[in-house]
């Protein structure tokens, strides 16, 4: 037997466990999984992953049982995901990435970019007016791809295991299939309608069906050639060749724009609260910036915060006075540091914190028209995105959260490679003041310019204590993302819920615009004396089209505790 039968072998036996949810079994080692250097010495009891589904988390769990750290897991789990969680995992898309790593933060951006042909006004009619779904739909609405190049350069600088053996589970689940499930089902069928007649996604996905085995030979061939080498056929090779003869005479990526791409290494944003270090998303990302400001506003809040139970209409109220200000913010500042100078560090001062939280009105609603932008000059994304996080044994963690922006993104498949195009451009601001797809605007900060990455909410965030991992957690969720982590890590840290709970508890959001609107989720929404109290006060309630999807680990002396949000179709595994 080869050694690649083999592997094929012991894949096999893995899906055939996951799919009957036996995902406690041990795990066999793949046998050409060399390590590149000696272990350090474990100072947790086991590792553990919370993933979007179960394709994921076993993957994550045999390149761990192979000897594999964090990052080598984070970056199977990541390719793994572009097979079996097509509406949001992806090799087409781009994202943001935190590490942990030997007690080191770090952050990667490899967040999509508009091509070089893309203009300021491509997305306006002759009357200048934004022309409806074309920043959406088709190839057009693609930015650059990121995803390959920023798996590629986290490997590089922090992978144990072989680069091959770490994409074989995604080449193998690409080529022998997997289990489809009713959810993914029920986004396919939405997605149909979307595209229909606009697209060739009927022509890739339209045979699916739920509980039947579905392949996609061409994706496994492409995973394969990545696999054999790197990120190099991705931008320079025969993939790339294929994405530009599908956007010949569509769109308007090219060989320049794939051959320029690039991840960046950024510092991350870090700051103090409670006793712990926050370590999250710089710009491009709108999200840690947003979290900071959230979670140090209600701390300077504290006294109205008192005694006011979890939830309740005086705390959602409370909470809404501090979001709106966020948001403010966020739309008239934020933007790619690349092309434009975020003001970071005055955004996260805590004086200029404080200041804003004086702002907020404990028992009426600040009118819409005052609330301004805080430094005196006077936007979500879709929620259609995924989220892992990971520890190992040896303290090393990794927040992933990538996304192809909208459910399948653009719609269109790359004929010949298999993958799906982000339609990332929706992000930027078609015209400064209108709203994008979630009812977010934006400034001149995140205008479309050639090369520059539109702003995003990803938000994946670490907390340590010590030096030492405590918390892991990010989710899906467009705009909704920072606000969601918010909850969660108060929920956690302040009314010391149990981590399944504070992931569970109802959530809800406000950002500014549409004024005095708050969104709650359909898995739990506000009813009853609830939703009377919110409207008494003047609130409006509606219900957002989807549910947040938190994974998250939080990690207790030695012994790291997966928790994977039951509004999603996520597991968690611990790896001893």
């Amino acid at each position: 037997m080869t050694r690649d039968t083999g592997r094929i072998g012991i894949w096999r036996r893995l899906r055939g466990w996951a799919a009957s949810g036996a995902l406690t079994l041990a795990f066999l080692p793949l046998p050409d999984l060399a390590l590149a250097k000696s272990p350090p010495t474990p100072v947790l009891d086991a590792g553990a992953v919370a993933a979007a589904d179960r394709y994921a988390a076993t993957t994550a769990a045999q390149i761990m049982k192979a000897g594999g750290n964090a990052v080598d897991a984070a970056v199977a789990m990541a390719f793994s995901l572009a097979v079996t969680y097509p509406e949001a995992g992806n090799i087409g898309g781009g994202g943001f990435m935190t590490l942990y790593v030997d007690g080191k933060p770090y952050f990667l951006d490899y967040r999509e970019r508009a091509p070089v042909a893309a203009t300021r006004d491509m997305y306006l009619d002759a009357k200048g007016e934004v022309v409806k779904d074309m920043s959406l739909v088709g190839y057009r609405a693609a930015g650059v791809p990121g995803t390959v190049d920023g798996m590629w350069q986290a490997h590089r600088r922090f992978g144990r295991l072989p680069w091959k053996a770490v994409l074989a589970p995604a080449v193998a689940l690409a080529r022998d299939g997997f289990v489809v499930d009713a959810q993914l089902i029920e986004r396919r069928d939405a997605a149909l309608k979307t595209f229909a007649g606009r697209t060739n996604f009927a022509v890739y996905f339209g045979g699916m069906r739920e509980g039947q085995v579905f392949r996609q030979p061409e994706l496994a061939s492409t995973l394969e050639r990545i696999a054999n080498d790197g990120a190099q056929d991705f931008y320079r090779g025969k993939t790339a060749d294929l994405i530009e003869q599908a956007m010949r005479g569509h769109g308007l990526i090219d060989r320049r724009d794939l051959a320029n791409y690039k991840a960046v290494w950024r510092a991350p944003i870090q700051a103090s609260w409670q006793g712990y270090d926050v370590i999250t998303a710089p710009p491009p990302s709108s999200g840690g910036i947003g979290l900071v400001q959230l979670l140090k506003m209600k701390a300077a809040r504290a006294a109205d915060f008192q005694n006011v139970e979890l939830n309740s209409p005086q705390y959602i109220h409370l909470l809404a006075e501090i979001e709106k200000r966020v948001f403010a913010d966020r739309a008239q500042y934020l933007g790619d540091p690349d092309a434009y100078k975020v003001p970071v560090a005055r955004l996260t001062d805590d004086a200029y914190i404080a200041r804003r939280a004086a702002e907020v009105r404990p028992d009426a609603i600040s009118p819409t028209r005052d609330v301004q932008p805080g430094l005196g000059t006077a936007m979500p994304e879709r929620a259609e995105t995924t989220h892992f996080s990971v520890v190992d044994k040896w303290g090393n963690a990794v927040s992933n959260t990538y996304t192809i922006n909208g459910y399948f993104g653009a719609g269109v498949i790359v004929s010949g490679a298999g993958f799906l195009l982000n339609d990332e451009m929706d992000d930027f601001s078609a015209k400064t003041g209108v709203p994008n797809m979630f009812g977010v605007v934006g400034s001149d900060a995140n205008a479309i310019a050639p090369g520059k990455r539109p702003l995003s909410s990803m938000t994946p965030t670490i907390l340590t204590r010590d030096g030492r991992v405590a918390l892991v957690v990010g989710t899906p969720g467009g705009s909704r993302i920072f606000t969601t982590i918010f909850q969660v890590v108060t929920n956690l840290y302040d009314f010391h819920l149990p981590l399944a709970q504070a992931v569970a508890a109802m959530r809800f959001h406000h950002q500014l615009l549409p004024e005095n609107t708050l969104y709650f989720e359909p898995y739990m929404p506000a009813t009853g004396a609830l939703a009377e109290a919110l409207k008494t006060r003047g609130y409006v309630l509606q219900s957002q089209a989807f549910n947040g999807d938190v994974e998250a680990i939080q990690v207790l002396e030695r012994t790291p505790l997966p928790v994977a949000d039951p509004r999603g179709r996520g597991v968690t595994l611990t790896i001893r």
